[in-house]
């Protein structure tokens, strides 16, 4: 009888054990080499009329972004709405599997924006990916919602686009959220910040650090 209880016992904490391996957060790094990234890899796209430093600031490693409804796009004759991103240059892609990897933070009250875009996309879209914020929820454009409140606090994003077979990961502090077709293209590049959506608030803002570029090892 004692036996047959043992047994039991080890056998729930053989399934305990496999729970909680399996609520472990994936580290979606491995198998990737990181990229060497620096200051001249961030262009910053703001408002062509106003200087960086009035809606991009770079204090403590944290990259601080902000505009408002009412700015001018960022040049003086495009059809696009106003924007403060960092456009991660000198790692533009058009094969393999690529990874961006950053911590990000979006205060309450910002939301209509998009927050991370993997740029390049067949015609007449632009983008493959667009991570936007509305009323507290992270979304995969407008939908569908991947976290329900990222309001006010650091979260880790790693977006994985397998270029050759056509998809894009998107986790969140390690946990795979979504993932998406590809939609065309044949050159590709990431950006942060906050580029305003549909129902903008008047204020935008995003904060984000540790910023990682990565490959896949092949």
């Amino acid at each position: 009888m004692a036996l047959c209880h043992n047994i039991s016992l080890a056998i729930s904490l053989v399934f305990i054990l496999i729970h909680r391996v399996r609520s472990w957060p994936e580290d979606p790094t491995h198998g990737f080499v990181e990229l060497p990234l620096n200051t001249s890899n961030f262009r910053i796209q703001k408002p062509y009329n106003l200087p960086v430093s009035d809606r991009y600031s770079f204090v403590d490693g944290v990259h601080k972004l902000w505009v408002y409804s009412t700015d001018e796009p960022l040049s003086k004759n495009s059809p696009t709405n106003p924007r403060t991103e960092v456009l991660i240059r000198g790692y533009s892609y058009s094969s393999d599997v690529w990874q961006f990897q950053g911590y990000g933070y979006v205060p309450c009250g910002t939301s209509g924006v998009c927050i991370m875009q993997v740029f390049g996309a067949s015609f007449p879209r632009n983008t493959t990916l667009q991570l936007r914020v509305y009323n507290g929820s992270l979304t995969y454009y407008g939908a569908p919602i991947l976290v329900p409140n990222i309001y006010d606090k650091w979260f880790r994003l790693n977006v994985i686009h397998n270029v050759n077979a056509s998809t894009v990961k998107i986790y969140i502090d390690g946990s795979l959220k979504y993932v998406a077709p590809g939609r065309g293209g044949s050159s590709y590049y990431f950006k942060f910040g906050v580029y305003g959506q549909d129902n903008e608030s008047h204020y935008m803002e995003s904060r984000w650090k540790d910023i990682k570029v990565l490959k896949k090892c092949v």
